[in-house]
């Protein structure tokens, strides 16, 4: 696998707060598939066809990975995708390897999230972009197996109405706010409930910035993004809770594909692999502390 820098003595403070109640290396049916022994001959041959040059990429001799501007932390580490630090940056980085592709094979390019998720043709190999597999967006896109467990969280600032809620009924009155599009912003209405209508935002920076001037009670974020929001960007950044699985399926983010992509296969059999060895529980333990945080009922 590739050797991810680190740098946990520079973030230090942020690890510490970077917290999942479950681990980065979700488990599926792939499971049962890979302990199934009628399953290995057709697996040897879709492996002898995911080889370097068997890939349909756009580039030749290069694996072209999108994400969004900016790219946030812990996903990825000083806004910048190509250093191979953060979760999703490393996971990239560790398929590309699956695949074949050196370091420097991978080129980057900057999608917006809307881009990602939307019909039409795309100026990517694969995306990794914290993008939940969701069966409507699966009518424009494909996916990959899932390379991470998500909960969704509700943050807000100290001082707030409602700071120390424990339940979805006392959100239930409150303006919450996440990015437009996304499953987090989906979750105020269809998880809590909310009477208000969510406001929507463009980006998270967005959204923060309206939390700190009061125009919103809180934000809806994936749970490590909302450590680092409460840590980093919020001014008493305090996070309410997690929010209960819908239907008690788990969410996952998977990598965003052209509909219908030739590499759709060789990418989750990538994912697959990272997952089975044990890579993407090592990249979580370095990218993602596991520490909890509240349960809302």
């Amino acid at each position: 696998m590739r050797t991810i820098a680190s740098t946990l003595a520079a973030t230090a403070p942020l690890a510490l707060l970077l917290a999942l109640t479950s681990c980065g290396a979700p488990r599926d049916e792939a499971d049962d598939a890979a302990s199934d022994p009628s399953s290995d001959s057709s697996e040897s041959a879709a492996a002898e066809d995911c080889t370097k040059d068997n890939l349909e990429t756009l580039a030749a001799d290069t694996l072209t990975v999108g994400t969004d501007s900016p790219a946030y932390e812990p996903w990825f580490i000083d806004d910048d995708p190509t250093n191979g630090q953060g979760y999703e940056s490393a996971v990239a980085y560790a398929i590309a390897e699956q695949l074949g592709y050196a370091e420097d094979e991978v080129e980057w390019v900057t999608v917006p999230f809307n881009a990602v998720v939307s019909p039409g043709e795309k100026k990517f190999d694969f995306d990794v972009n914290q993008v939940s597999i969701t069966e409507q967006r699966k009518k424009a896109v494909d996916f990959s197996s899932g390379y991470y467990d998500v909960r969704q969280t509700v943050i807000t600032n100290e001082g707030s109405p409602i700071e120390g809620a424990t339940s979805l009924a006392e959100l239930a009155d409150a303006k919450l706010g996440g990015q437009v599009g996304t499953t987090s912003y989906n979750a105020i209405s269809e998880v809590i409930g909310s009477t208000e209508q969510a406001a929507a935002f463009d980006t998270n920076d967005q959204a923060v910035q309206a939390l700190n001037n009061g125009q919103i009670d809180g934000i809806v974020v994936d749970l490590p993004t909302a450590y680092f929001m409460t840590a980093v960007q919020l001014d008493k950044g305090t996070i309410v809770g997690q929010l209960p699985l819908p239907d008690g399926e788990v969410e996952q983010f998977g990598a965003v594909l052209d509909k219908d992509s030739p590499l759709t296969d060789c990418v989750t059999q990538a994912v697959d692999a990272l997952r089975e060895d044990g890579t993407l529980d090592e990249i979580a333990s370095e990218w993602l502390e596991q520490q909890g945080a509240p349960e809302l009922s």
